[in-house]
């Protein structure tokens, strides 16, 4: 008896296998078992769909940017480059974005940036689950709609 009163003496306080923390398997909810990181290229194709869906962006990217895109789109393989005229830069639960976009003539470029703006912040949060701290909008261009565009001339036949 004395053995078994010494044995329970030099034991932790809860250290029976019923009701320690040691003992349970898991270690706690699945959700909370490791960690999510996200890539900047991801948000940055977030953003880039959010802010091509509003009605008066005619494009994103500057100038440069767009005719480079525009060959590049036209290789085998190239496809459309949704990053282009996104940067992101993403921590650990927030991310600021910058954007650069081509709107159309005649609307109205503070109305449309705000729309951005709202579009990209809803869809980055919802999606990434990332707080967004800053959405920075920089127009670099107004399609006239007499102008050519970029993206839209026809492939240049091979022969």
């Amino acid at each position: 008896m004395a053995m078994t009163d010494t044995t329970q003496r030099n034991r932790p306080e809860g250290s029976d296998k019923e009701s320690s923390p040691l003992i349970k398997r898991g270690g706690g909810a699945a959700a909370t078992r490791g960690r999510t990181t996200i890539a900047d290229g991801v948000v940055e194709k977030i953003a880039g769909m959010a802010a091509r869906d509003v009605v008066g962006v005619h494009a994103m990217g500057s100038g440069f940017s767009r005719t480079f895109g525009a060959v590049r789109d036209r290789v085998p393989g190239g496809g459309k480059s949704v990053t282009r005229g996104v940067k992101a830069e993403v921590g650990e639960s927030q991310t600021a974005l910058d954007l650069e976009i081509v709107v159309e003539y005649g609307v109205s470029i503070g109305e449309v940036a705000r729309e951005v703006r709202e579009n990209v912040v809803a869809a980055v949060e919802r999606m990434a689950g990332l707080e967004v701290v800053e959405v920075n909008i920089a127009v670099s261009d107004v399609k006239l709609p007499d102008e050519a565009d970029d993206e839209d001339q026809p492939e240049p036949r091979l022969q």
